[in-house]
């Protein structure tokens, strides 16, 4: 690899990882992987998100609660939420926010109060949020606009250039996973023309979100480099210089110093 990546979310602990996360953690360190902020899905990703944090030099955590579990949230969950981000390298609240493609998803009013308390959450610990939004982008935006202090990440964009135009507006960045390299990715690659160097994110979403030439496999933060050398084509800049953006926007968002 020529450049280093900074992976803007990841769920390494996922299970898909069990058999050879140790392993695979080593190989991300030699492949010049700066940085991976592994994003809790449920309660018990948060807190396996914060044992990676604490184990590996370049692991951090966000900590939070995905819509697919929102009703499962509860004050006890704002609690231990709240006692997980006391930790030094939870850096971020997330993954939470709102899904509206799945029926078997909790009803739209438990996934709203979830996202809400934890935009709330946020807002009292002074920490950014990764969002999760899929199918749902009036109401994602209507519950952002009311936390104008709290600022984050669009995970994942799956929105149109003028959403994506708003989220800016607001201090979000967009984050680009593998889709933005698949044949038929013509919105998400308006949006990578669109949206200021400067608040660019590129992740995996791993084990999910391969690019190509890896779709359907299992995913790793070494794939970033495909999304870097497309998002750096469609802007017509090196590799290497949208590999250093990123990084530095990473570390912005995140409040990294070093």
């Amino acid at each position: 690899m020529d450049f280093d990546i900074f992976d803007a979310h990841a769920h390494y602990d996922d299970e898909q990882f069990d058999q050879d996360r140790e392993i695979i953690i080593e190989e991300l360190v030699k492949d010049r992987i700066v940085g991976v902020l592994n994003c809790g899905a449920s309660i018990e990703g948060s807190r396996a998100s914060v044992e990676l944090s604490k184990k590996h030099d370049i692991f951090y955590a966000a900590v939070g609660i995905h819509p697919e579990y929102a009703d499962k949230f509860s004050e006890d969950t704002v609690t231990e939420l709240k006692n997980l981000s006391r930790m030094p390298k939870v850096r971020a609240i997330g993954e939470i926010g709102l899904d509206y493609y799945y029926k078997e998803n909790p009803p739209r009013d438990i996934q709203k109060k979830a996202f809400t308390r934890q935009m709330e959450l946020a807002e009292e610990l002074n920490l950014p949020v990764i969002i999760h939004d899929r199918d749902a982008h009036g109401d994602t935006l209507e519950i952002i606009k009311q936390f104008n202090s709290v600022k984050g990440e669009i995970h994942c964009f799956s929105g149109s250039v003028e959403f994506a135009r708003e989220c800016v507006k607001l201090g979000y960045y967009i984050g680009f996973t593998g889709v933005v390299t698949f044949k038929n990715a013509k919105k998400v690659v308006d949006v990578a023309k669109e949206v200021p160097l400067d608040r660019i994110l590129v992740e995996t979403d791993c084990p999910y979100m391969a690019p190509t030439p890896f779709r359907g496999n299992r995913n790793r933060s070494e794939y970033i480099k495909f999304i870097i050398e497309k998002i750096a084509e469609i802007r017509q800049i090196s590799a290497e210089e949208l590999s250093s953006i990123t990084i530095a926007n990473n570390k912005k968002l995140l409040g990294i110093k070093s």
